[in-house]
């Protein structure tokens, strides 16, 4: 299922308010991994029992922008490891949880490990501030949640599948620009969670909302 949910601001306490998280009484809520990006207004929730499962293709992302930009060496290099660890991912994608996960302890996790070190080796060769130094911080400072999914058959390298869901969102704000009212936005994230809904169950959105209000 795909669940939308229409907020005023993109205020951290939104995303604690739709996992149940209450700051008045710590420890209630859900509790699980939360696939996402570095958006500030996850980090509290992390400190509340939810644990963080990084985004490798917002990692490659950054060297992906470093080697268009100039054609980095080290952004190459970069892209070639994580490549390996993507294509892994593509081989043992229909594979059952038990034979996925030993794929990527056998695998991935040495290529992982020598990214990790080269990684480190080459910010002690980069001055801080740099598009170089920020690509190479972005992954070293998310480095456990980059790898969470080496020891969790059940997680994704990234989190593209949710980044699809959005994208009709993301598109729409382009050519519709305002929801009207708090009511209306409320109103929109309900109906296009129904319609992307019907979409991943096979559906088509149309058939299934005319059948829906007919009846």
């Amino acid at each position: 299922a795909v669940v939308y949910d229409f907020t005023p601001s993109r205020s951290g306490e939104h995303a604690r308010a739709f996992l149940g998280h209450d700051p008045d009484r710590p420890g209630v809520g859900w509790t699980g991994h939360l696939i996402c990006d570095d958006f500030s207004g996850y980090k509290a929730l992390f400190e509340r029992g939810v644990i963080e499962a990084g985004c490798m293709a917002h990692a490659r992302r950054k060297f992906v922008e470093l080697h268009t930009a100039n054609k980095s060496s080290i952004a190459g290099t970069a892209l070639e490891l994580i490549g390996q660890l993507y294509e892994i991912e593509r081989e043992i994608g229909s594979l059952d949880d038990a034979t996925r996960l030993l794929h990527r302890r056998t695998r991935s996790t040495s290529i992982a490990a020598a990214l990790h070190e080269w990684l480190v080796l080459q910010r002690t060769k980069v001055h801080d501030g740099t598009a170089t130094a920020k690509a190479l911080d972005y992954s070293l400072n998310r480095w456990t949640a980059l790898t969470r999914f080496l020891e969790d058959a059940r997680l994704p390298i990234d989190n593209n599948h949710d980044e699809q869901q959005i994208r009709p969102w993301a598109t729409g704000r382009k050519n519709w620009l305002f929801a009207g009212t708090l009511a209306a936005g409320r109103r929109a994230a309900v109906i296009t969670s129904l319609i992307q809904s019907a979409k991943l169950n096979g559906h088509d959105p149309y058939a299934y909302l005319t059948d829906v209000l007919e009846r």
